[in-house]
């Protein structure tokens, strides 16, 4: 196994790894503490989809952590989670009105959509969003959502031409003429609950049975996108908390391999290995941990060695932070 690196900051899932359910893991709240009281600089970087921002900070500090939600200007956001990201996507790209599988919570991190009776009138659904909505997860609003993406729910012309199936017809385009697009704030398979105890299905395999259905492709905002640990990482610099090296990459990470080993590197630490510690950690370089609890698991053991094998990196660390 590869030396251990000098780590100069830390991306930390949440659930999993700070918390089951209501309970947080052992250590995790002192763990907190110590990283803070040294001053190193981390990140909680959370796929939850089922509540608000809002709402996980609060249960976090209820375990006995101390987060702030909306941080005041000029203090660090120590909590990221993809559903912010989604939201900020969806007020960048100016979508008027997406249908959203979300959680009556998890709405409300999307207070710039207000549904008045007029914007209903002049807006077609824009966009379709999905998140981890167990109660919306049935025929009906699944259904919806497929026929949204493939234009059914808009009045059809007398003289449209017979559709193929085609996902590209122009039945799916929206009213700019581009098709809806399909937004998902992760794509996990399985999540960890408390109630019922164990694993149960994410949002993930709703995700792709939309892709299959009508062909679109998501858009994923959130871990383990590149796009998102960037965010996160950029954050870093932005408040000062880091400082790019000379000849570093757009990241701040040097390029330099000897440079990098002076400088050190970023950890992402998950208690999943694909959506944890894949795609855009292993793309970014980021020396990925996985927490002990989950080697327990049969199927986490080849896939750990699969995972490996295939990327051929074996700085995937087997420690947990606090030890």
């Amino acid at each position: 196994m590869a030396k251990t690196p000098f780590i100069k900051a830390l991306l930390l899932d949440i659930s999993g790894n700070l918390h089951i359910g209501s309970t947080p893991t052992p250590n995790a709240v002192e763990a907190i503490k110590r990283l803070r009281a040294a001053n190193i600089p981390f990140r909680l970087c959370s796929n939850s989809s089922k509540e608000s921002t809002a709402t996980l900070v609060s249960k976090l500090n209820a375990m006995g952590f101390n987060f702030v939600a909306t941080p005041a200007p000029g203090e660090r956001k120590e909590v990221w989670t993809s559903l912010g990201a989604v939201a900020q996507y969806v007020q960048d790209q100016g979508y008027k009105r997406p249908y959203m599988l979300l959680s009556d919570s998890a709405r409300t991190e999307f207070s710039q959509i207000e549904e008045s009776e007029a914007q209903v009138a002049a807006h077609p659904y824009d966009a379709v969003i999905i998140g981890l909505a167990p109660k919306l997860f049935d025929y009906e609003h699944l259904n919806t959502a497929f026929r949204i993406l493939k234009g059914e729910d808009r009045p059809k012309s007398s003289d449209s031409a017979p559709r193929s199936g085609s996902a590209t017809s122009t039945s799916s385009l929206g009213s700019a003429g581009k098709p809806v697009p399909l937004i998902a704030t992760h794509k996990a398979k399985y999540v960890e609950k408390d109630d019922p105890p164990g694993l149960s299905l994410g949002p993930g395999p709703f995700v792709t049975a939309l892709e299959n259905a009508t062909g679109a492709e998501a858009y994923v905002v959130g871990k383990p996108t590149k796009t998102f640990f960037e965010l996160v990482i950029n954050d870093f610099y932005s408040a000062s908390e880091l400082t790019p090296s000379p000849g570093s990459n757009s990241q701040g990470e040097p390029d330099d391999a000897g440079e990098e080993e002076r400088e050190g590197k970023i950890a992402v630490i998950g208690d999943d290995v694909e959506a944890d510690l894949g795609e855009g950690a292993v793309e970014l370089g980021l020396w990925r941990v996985l927490g002990e609890r989950d080697l327990l698991r049969p199927s986490y053991v080849s896939r750990i060695k699969v995972l490996m094998m295939g990327y051929k990196l074996p700085s995937l660390s087997v420690r947990w932070f606090d030890s």
